[in-house]
């Protein structure tokens, strides 16, 4: 009779074990590559320089890198306003299609130098 309880509750235990293994969903290829193409984020990246050239569709700036001029032509999405050569700007762009796509482009406005207050100091009376 002890012989059978063991055997039983041995049986109850492996086939417990199989359920709880079959249970678990096997990971295929396929969805993992879905979702890894779905999380693709892409890199904002940000440059500043001196516009060189500029049209409607098209934004050309010269900045400075470690001591080298780099010249980087950029695709606008729509054309800017108050920008001309010379100006200081900086460009939020993305690549895209071996492109650089500008999403912003801002004027960089010098901050102007501020007076400085200088203190008059107070000469004390001489006595006598």
């Amino acid at each position: 009779m002890k012989k059978a309880l063991v055997y039983i509750t041995c049986a109850a235990f492996l086939l417990s074990a199989i359920a709880f293994a079959a249970d678990k969903p096997a990971s295929t290829g396929a969805t993992a590559e879905q979702v890894k193409a779905g999380s693709v984020r892409i890199a904002k990246m940000n440059a500043t320089g001196k516009v060189v050239e500029i049209s409607d569709k098209t934004v050309k700036i010269e900045r400075t890198v470690k001591n080298n001029v780099e010249t980087m032509q950029f695709v606008l999405d729509k054309p800017t306003e108050n920008i001309a050569v010379n100006d200081a700007v900086k460009i939020a762009y993305i690549e895209k299609d071996g492109n650089l796509l500008a999403s912003r482009v801002a004027k960089i406005i010098p901050k102007k130098a501020g007076k400085k207050e200088t203190v008059t100091e107070k000469s004390a009376p001489v006595k006598n």
